[in-house]
């Protein structure tokens, strides 16, 4: 192929509209999620092989694995690491089900703070993109499925949002909790009864099927996986979720059956006296009888047996969330979060006791030992190396648990890396004084005079993120039975700060005023009509920039404009997309 060509394709590729491709497939998503939650089979099924054969689907998925996705460099058996926009659009061409499958490739990656290993299997770039166009297809069936309390791996949901479920569960009154873990659950499923329980069509039932037995190469051995689903593969995760669908309705079921009380006298109350909060593989029985808790235990695990799962003893115990009873260990770690409750006196509290929950002191421990590390291998590397280094960590350690009661533990972390900071500067420096050294790294930003920072002519050009300086924010749940693919742009748009079928910058200042309206501080509902305004008026000087922008109700468009005696144009949508005065939010599908 001539160099004109591979040109001609590669500006092919780099100059898809890809909001366009996202628009059209979210709106097949969207049908897919509406007819499964109607359980009109017969119509999700046609939608997904519509969807699996547009070219726009084929597209986002070989995109995502080759240029989005986190491990995008990582090779499969066939040792292929990267495509070209010519291979890629060839491969997007060429993507179809049915085609032959390739082993996975077994890569060994250690479990933080542990001595551990993880198995991942690898599969190959035209593997990955049929995953992910499966996936595509699927997720948006089972998202109108999966239950309220399943929180990982899934869109729209995080473990921010399961450790708000737990506290909803207990602010009320303490209780007891089963803390259990399931052993290699990804290992050990039983294939055949995933099979049964996805119950699709016979193409991607096959196609699934030759993706779980197509075995893993170690080295140059070929090892058989007659069971379980390889962690590293794009749809593994949705095919654990799915395997393990159905855990919190069964424990529900259970809780008809218990004896009526005072306060639980009806099915509908004893539901919810009992709860089921899962992520991934790792879950919580929550209930205020400890015998309730036992038995649950015994049901889960009978229940596992049906998909060839069993709980891990030694990642498995019972406790109760109040610090009164004894127990080995008050409260319960889940998903590097420690939640407790204390007793505090009648003036603190009406209940009698407080729910904290914190960072745990092991995953505390883990993130200074990462940081003591790169301090300690950056002995002879400038300040400014060491301190790019770092941010990142900091920044994402802390970010991570902003919504929690977290200044304890920032605090503490802070002062451990002031003092590791202290013995990195005077072991560059032995002959020096400590009032030298600490003029030569700590400065004075903002009324703080020990920053550890670069200086640069006079002035600071680089500094160190103080786990401190993080804002605590409580994070707000997702609503239970919501999903990206429910239609719901105003709710997602707030949340998330995209939606394929929400302008941009829509969806952009959503995110930034919370869901409100700045002019009269009333939430958006889904029928409203919004409208970009700028804060000050073309006409009088504004700009064309996120600090100048903020978006209104129509109705508070129009008094905001009158009032200010702005004649500049309303814009309602992004600049890349057509330019109607005026966007109505609720988009309708046409198709």
């Amino acid at each position: 192929m001539s160099n004109t060509q591979s040109k001609k394709l590669m500006v092919e590729w780099h100059s898809i509209n890809w909001r366009k491709l996202e628009r059209s497939v979210y709106k097949l998503q969207k049908r897919i999620y509406q007819a499964s939650a109607r359980g009109d089979v017969k119509a999700y099924r046609k939608l997904q092989k519509t969807l699996m054969k547009s070219w726009s689907a084929r597209a986002l998925a070989v995109r995502r694995v080759t240029q989005d996705n986190q491990g995008k460099k990582t090779a499969g058996v066939d040792g292929v690491k990267s495509l070209t926009p010519k291979q890629r659009l060839e491969l997007t061409d060429n993507l179809k089900l049915g085609t032959k499958v390739s082993p996975t490739r077994r890569v060994w990656i250690p479990k933080p703070g542990t001595q551990e290993k993880r198995p991942l299997g690898i599969p190959t770039m035209k593997d990955r993109a049929l995953q992910a166009l499966v996936k595509l297809a699927l997720e948006p069936e089972w998202e109108a499925r999966f239950e309220p309390n399943s929180y990982g791996f899934r869109a729209g949901r995080s473990c921010h949002d399961a450790i708000e479920a737990i506290f909803s569960a207990i602010r009320l009154k303490p209780k007891y909790v089963l803390d259990a873990d399931i052993a290699k659950c990804f290992d050990r499923i039983d294939q055949e009864a995933l099979l049964r329980k996805l119950n699709t069509f016979p193409t991607i039932r096959r196609q699934v099927r030759a993706w779980l037995k197509a075995g893993v190469m170690d080295g140059k051995q070929l090892f058989p996986t007659s069971e379980g689903t390889p962690q590293g593969g794009v749809i593994s995760p949705l095919l654990a979720n799915i395997a393990l669908h159905g855990m919190e309705e069964r424990i529900k079921q259970y809780a008809e059956t218990l004896p009526t009380t005072p306060r639980c006298n009806n099915k509908r109350d004893k539901r919810r006296s009992l709860s089921l909060i899962r992520y991934a593989d790792d879950f919580v029985i929550l209930h205020e009888n400890l015998t309730v808790v036992q038995r649950c235990k015994e049901i889960i695990s009978e229940w596992l047996q049906g998909m060839g799962l069993e709980l891990k003893p030694s990642k498995t115990r019972l406790a109760h969330t109040l610090i009164q009873y004894e127990q080995e260990k008050p409260g319960f770690d889940f998903l590097g979060f420690t939640i407790q409750q204390l007793l505090v006196g009648k003036y603190h509290s009406k209940q009698g006791f407080k729910t904290i929950i914190t960072p745990s002191k092991q995953k505390q421990k883990v993130h200074y030992e990462q940081i003591a590390s790169i301090i300690e291998a950056h002995k002879s590397a400038p300040q400014a190396a060491l301190i790019n280094h770092l941010n990142p960590i900091i920044r994402g350690w802390a970010n991570y648990y902003a919504t929690v009661v977290s200044k304890v533990a920032y605090s503490d972390i802070d002062h451990l890396i002031y003092q590791k900071l202290i013995a990195w500067a005077k072991r560059r420096h032995p002959r020096k004084g400590w009032e030298w050294v600490t003029k030569r790294y700590w400065h004075s930003i903002g009324g703080n005079n020990w920053i550890f920072a670069t200086k640069k002519e006079g002035s600071t050009s680089l500094r160190l993120l103080n786990h401190d300086d993080t804002p605590i924010v409580r994070h707000v749940k997702v609503k239970s039975e919501s999903s990206p693919y429910d239609g719901n742009l105003v709710y997602w748009s707030t949340r998330m700060g995209k939606n394929p079928e929400m302008p941009k910058r829509v969806a952009t200042l959503l995110k930034k005023q919370k869901g409100k309206c700045t002019h009269c501080d009333l939430f958006f509902r889904e029928n409203d009509v919004l409208e970009v305004d700028h804060k000050i008026p073309k006409s009088q000087g504004g700009k064309d920039s996120y600090d100048n922008y903020q978006l209104l109700h129509r109705h508070c468009h129009d008094t905001k404009t009158a009032s200010n005696g702005s004649t500049g144009t309303k814009s309602g949508c992004n600049s890349a997309e057509p330019k109607p005065t005026r966007k109505l939010v609720k988009a309708e599908d046409n198709g």
